[in-house]
């Protein structure tokens, strides 16, 4: 009987251990989860704490094939690569934002934080700016080039106002005029055309001057303006033209090159202020390295192969004689005098003069 008692009790105290063994077990399990969540959630707080890139939006009103948007995608590329991931940049092209206008406004209200848009729409905001809109100031393409990386150039961005600041200038196409009605030989040819100009009023001058009747515009409404009658003609660079297929609504392309015309480089200024110092340099050398140098190099070749495009696609194409020419010059020569000193800085005149000798 003893035996028997002594037999059971050895059992029950090995269940008993045997219970404790696996109890052990559990609690290490559950130790060893506790564990590996805190490390996962670790993982989690450190993916969360990790730095975000800063955005920069960037509009523009040309299409994807334009070397506005080609340029703004090699800024992008220089920028995103040197900041190493700090930076980001969004292109928002063929007026996704609106037009030039509404993009500059963007940019100073900080709603964007960049564009380059056509230098019209700043004489809002100074008069200085008219001077790039001025017929024929420029004799070539290197001497707008050479103001504008100059003196020129520095002079004019010493006047935009509160909220923005100006990074560059670059080539927004030699313009051309189109039209439906006739070809354009001479001034006499313009009269009683309906010209979609820049909402600018040195283009309204100009074109009164020549005898066409001015409708500023947007250029996002141009194609529709042209299609429906609204208007008749617009002036524009070769490669514009053909990107924004006006070939498809226009018969005629005059090779007046009135005007050497010139997109502004712009920034919001408390954004890029906020900056650290080194972002900021790597923000203006992208912007000389892709949006100046690397687009003025596509739309500078741009212009022979553009007008034969045009030309193929059904256009007829005709060039100014000499003589036509000067009667052109002659023509819109008041506006020199109109504008020089009493609207637009004199000594912005001599800095013009002064690159156009040193580009010969």
């Amino acid at each position: 009987m003893k035996r028997k008692l002594v037999l059971l009790l050895i059992i029950a105290l090995t269940l008993i251990g045997f219970t404790a063994c696996g109890g052990g077990s559990d609690d290490a399990a559950d130790n060893a989860g506790a564990e590996s969540n805190g490390e996962a959630d670790a993982d989690v707080d450190a993916d969360a704490g990790a730095e975000e890139p800063i955005v920069i939006q960037l509009a523009h009103v040309e299409p994807e094939d334009r070397s506005l948007h080609e340029g703004s995608v090699l800024f992008k590329e220089y920028v995103e690569e040197k900041s190493g991931g700090k930076l980001s940049v969004n292109i928002l092209p063929n007026g996704q934002y609106g037009g030039d206008l509404q993009a500059v406004e963007g940019t100073i209200l900080g709603t964007i934080q960049m564009t380059a848009a056509a230098s019209s729409v700043l004489t809002s905001y100074s008069n200085d700016f008219m001077i790039l809109d001025l017929p024929f100031m420029f004799d070539s393409r290197e001497a707008s080039y050479h103001a504008l990386d100059g003196e020129l150039g520095e002079a004019l961005n010493a006047t935009l106002p509160d909220g923005l600041i100006g990074l560059g200038f670059n080539d927004n196409g030699l313009r051309q005029i189109t039209n439906s009605k006739r070809p354009i030989t001479a001034p006499d040819d313009l009269k009683g055309i309906k010209m979609r100009v820049m909402e600018s009023p040195v283009y309204i001058s100009m074109f009164e001057l020549l005898g066409a009747n001015p409708t500023p515009m947007s250029f996002t409404e141009v194609y529709t303006g042209l299609q429906q009658g609204t208007i008749d003609g617009q002036e524009n660079g070769a490669g514009l033209i053909y990107a924004s297929k006006f070939q498809e609504v226009q018969k005629y392309l005059s090779l007046t090159g009135h005007v050497y015309s010139v997109n502004a480089i712009v920034i919001n200024q408390p954004f890029y202020e906020s900056l650290p110092e080194d972002l900021r340099q790597i923000i203006a050398d992208g912007v000389k390295e892709g949006l100046v140098d690397g687009q003025r190099a596509i739309e500078g070749s741009g212009d022979e192969k553009f007008i034969g495009l045009l030309q193929e696609a059904g256009m007829e194409v005709n060039e100014i004689s000499p003589e036509n020419m000067l009667k052109f010059r002659e023509t819109v020569s008041p506006m020199y005098e109109e504008y020089k000193g009493s609207t637009i800085r004199e000594e912005l005149f001599d800095m013009i003069a002064e690159s156009n000798e040193a580009a010969k």
